[in-house]
C-alpha cells in the first residue's frame, strides 16, 4: 500500500487551510470561530455516531483497548519525565514544560478518523473511534493536571466541560443500552459529522505557525520526538505483545503516530499559558505527521 499517496488528500486539506489563512481575507478571525464550532458541536456529533451506530463487541477489542490504554499512559509518562532528566532539565521552564507537555501524547481525532476508514474500512472507523473513546479522558487528563497545578485552576472542572469526553461517554453509555438515532435524524447527524473532517482538517492548516518556537528547542525536539518516533514504536511493541489482528494492529500503529490534537493551543490559551509556542508545536507536528505516519505503517510490513 502505497500510504504518502493515500495521506496526501488529508494533508492537502492542511495546506489549503494554512494558504487560505495566510493569503486570503479568510484569516484567524474567520477560522477561530469554525475551529470552535468543530470541536465543540461537529467532531462530538461525528465521534457519539461513529461509537452509537455499530454494535461494539468489547471482548473483541479488549487487547486493542489495553494496548491503547498503556500507549497513552507511555506518552503521558514519557513527557512529564522530560524536567527530571539529568541534562534536559536544566534547558527547560516549568511554565513551558507544563503547556506542552500534552504535544507529546495528545493526538489529532480528525486526521485520525479520516485516516481509518482508508485504512481499514468500516471496521477501521470504529475501532480507531474506540481508541479515541478510550483515550481522550486519559490524553485531556494529562493534558490540564499540569497546567491545572501550576494555574491552581481546578482539573473536574476542566475534565467535565470537554465536549470529547462527553461525546464518548454518551456514546459507549448508549453503546451498552442499545440505543440508536432515530432515522429521521440521522441523515443530518451523518451530513454534520461528516463535514467536521474537512474542516478540521483545514481549521487545523489555519492554525499553524511557525514563529515561536526558538524560545525553547530542547523542549519542543523531546515532546516531538515522543510523539512521532517513539510511541510509533512502542505501538509496534504492543501490537506484538498483545498479538492484535492485522486490521488492529494497523488502526494503532496510525494512531500512534497520528499529529498532535490542534486543540492543545486552544487549551493552553484558554489555561493562560504561551499558546503561541504551543502553537509552533502543533505546526511542527503537523508536519512531522507526513514523516511518521508512513514510518509507523511501514513497521507492518
Amino acid at each position: 500500500m502505497n500510504y504518502p499517496e493515500l495521506l496526501f488528500p488529508d494533508f492537502s486539506l492542511i495546506l489549503c487551510g494554512y494558504l487560505v489563512c495566510r493569503y486570503t481575507a479568510l484569516n484567524r478571525t474567520v477560522w477561530e470561530p469554525v475551529e470552535s464550532l468543530v470541536y465543540y458541536l461537529m467532531f462530538p456529533v461525528l465521534l457519539f455516531q461513529s461509537i452509537i451506530k455499530s454494535p461494539l463487541d468489547f471482548g473483541a477489542a479488549s487487547n486493542l483497548m489495553a494496548a491503547g490504554l498503556l500507549l497513552m499512559a507511555s506518552g503521558i509518562a514519557l513527557a512529564y519525565a522530560l524536567p527530571w532528566l539529568p541534562w534536559m532539565g536544566r534547558h527547560m521552564q516549568a511554565r513551558d514544560h507544563a503547556a506542552s507537555a500534552q504535544v507529546a501524547f495528545r493526538f489529532n481525532s480528525f486526521i485520525g478518523l479520516a485516516l481509518a476508514g482508508k485504512l481499514a474500512g468500516p471496521e477501521g472507523l470504529l475501532l480507531v473511534s474506540v481508541l479515541i473513546g478510550i483515550s481522550v479522558p486519559l490524553s485531556n487528563i494529562g493534558a490540564v493536571w499540569p497546567m491545572a497545578r501550576h494555574a491552581n485552576l481546578g482539573l473536574a472542572r476542566e475534565l467535565v466541560r470537554n465536549p470529547l469526553i462527553l461525546a464518548t461517554a454518551s456514546g459507549l453509555a448508549a453503546n451498552l443500552l442499545g440505543l440508536h438515532i432515530p432515522v429521521w435524524l440521522e441523515p443530518a447527524v451523518t451530513r454534520i459529522g461528516g463535514a467536521s473532517l474537512p474542516l478540521g482538517l483545514m481549521a487545523a492548516g489555519a492554525g499553524m505557525q511557525l514563529g515561536h518556537l526558538s524560545r525553547a528547542k530542547t523542549l519542543a525536539v523531546a515532546v516531538l520526538s515522543i510523539r512521532h518516533l517513539v510511541l510509533p514504536l512502542a505501538a509496534f511493541g504492543l501490537s506484538r505483545l498483545f498479538r492484535l489482528e492485522p486490521k488492529q494492529a494497523t488502526v494503532l500503529l496510525m494512531f500512534s503516530a497520528l499529529p498532535t490534537a490542534s486543540s492543545c493551543y486552544v487549551l493552553a490559551a484558554r489555561m493562560g499559558y504561551n499558546a503561541a509556542y504551543v502553537a509552533g508545536l502543533v505546526t511542527l507536528s503537523t508536519v512531522l505527521g507526513i514523516l511518521s505516519l508512513p514510518f509507523a505503517l511501514g513497521l507492518l510490513r
